[in-house]
């Protein structure tokens, strides 16, 4: 282990975490590469600079989707310049730990296979932990804990809930809900209020600033975007209440799920959870009182980790340093699929 490179990856649909051992240090770039035709343009940070303001023949995208790896050849190109930018070294026979969603196929497998042994990494060994389980362990939950307790990330373009119970996850769900869709959900509302279209990259400034689910202040901000009718440029002024009203329309998704998700659970791991409180965590979190108005609305006190979208790396630190925790991780090889 001292004299190998080993890598804590976690790639999310928004940015790609990277935690390196050799360093001691994670680094996080957005997980966007522009390209024209089959030119690689930029990558990463400089990648999203690029995103909503591209020209029509300049392709700006993400190559995950909802939590999986949705083009191979692009997150492979990503991954490789990060790991270029961290070590300076080609990506050869390493170690290479990455976070999972659950109930993988063997195709997805196969995909993060490939990811770390294609084109232009090779020959490094790969090691699969499952989300929720990092996240676990990042926020110090007890996984032995035979009564249970409930992990829910709210990511950028999914939100997964998981009960982890004596070590083994019994109940998962995932839904297509996410801080992308908050976005999207505050684009729409603009767009039906004041006739003006603006992208997703405002809505989320707009997000962070004046969004507030509980103590809502009134407050403006001006914007630019196109007219509806016109097809020109516009300023307008908006409210707090009209980012809060797009807000709600998925918070609101994402509590009435989570109710329904408590309801399967047997009883008595339901009651401990309520005692425990839900642990919750994800880049999504981000948003202020987003726990103290999920917990009005379901009845449940939650835990908010401070680690807000580098949780599921941190995790991955831990069992990368601590050799009693590398039970976690199940080792894939491409025989195996």
């Amino acid at each position: 282990m001292l004299f190998e490179k080993t890598y804590g990856i976690d790639l999310g649909s928004s940015s790609v975490k990277v935690y390196s051992f050799f360093r001691n240090k994670s680094y996080m770039e957005k997980n966007m590469v522009a390209s024209k035709g089959r030119r690689i343009i930029a990558m990463g940070n400089e990648a999203y600079e690029m995103f909503e303001k591209s020209p029509s023949d300049i392709s700006v995208c993400s190559p995950m989707a909802f939590g999986m790896i949705a083009n191979l050849e692009l997150q492979e190109i990503v991954l490789y310049s990060m790991i270029r930018k961290i070590d300076h070294i080609l990506g050869f026979g390493s170690v290479m730990y990455f976070t999972v969603p659950l109930d993988m196929t063997a195709v997805e497998k196969r995909a993060y296979f490939h990811v770390a042994n294609g084109h232009w990494l090779r020959k490094n060994r790969v090691f699969m932990v499952e989300a929720p389980i990092a996240d676990a362990l990042a926020m110090g939950v007890d996984l032995e804990d035979p009564a249970g307790n409930m992990i829910v990330n709210i990511g950028a373009q999914s939100t997964e809930f998981s009960i982890i119970t004596g070590g083994k996850i019994i109940i998962s769900k995932k839904i297509p809900v996410g801080g992308r869709q908050l976005n999207e959900s505050i684009c729409t509302e603009i767009r039906k209020r004041y006739n003006l279209q603006i992208g997703t990259r405002t809505a989320k400034r707009l997000k962070m600033v004046m969004g507030r689910l509980s103590d809502q202040k009134k407050g403006v901000r001006k914007v630019v975007g196109i007219d509806s009718i016109s097809g020109l440029p516009r300023e307008e002024i908006i409210s707090s209440y009209v980012v809060n009203d797009g807000i709600m329309n998925c918070v609101n998704e994402i509590g009435q799920e989570m109710k329904t998700f408590l309801e399967r659970i047997p009883p008595q791991i339901s009651y401990h959870i309520a005692r425990q409180g839900i642990y919750i965590t994800g880049g999504s979190t981000r948003l202020p009182y987003i726990d103290q108005y999920l917990a009005s609305y379901t009845g449940f006190t939650f835990n908010l980790s401070d680690l807000y979208e580098k949780s599921a790396v941190t995790g991955l630190e831990k069992i990368i340093r601590n050799k009693d925790l590398r039970k976690w991780a199940v080792p894939v090889t491409q025989r195996k699929l």
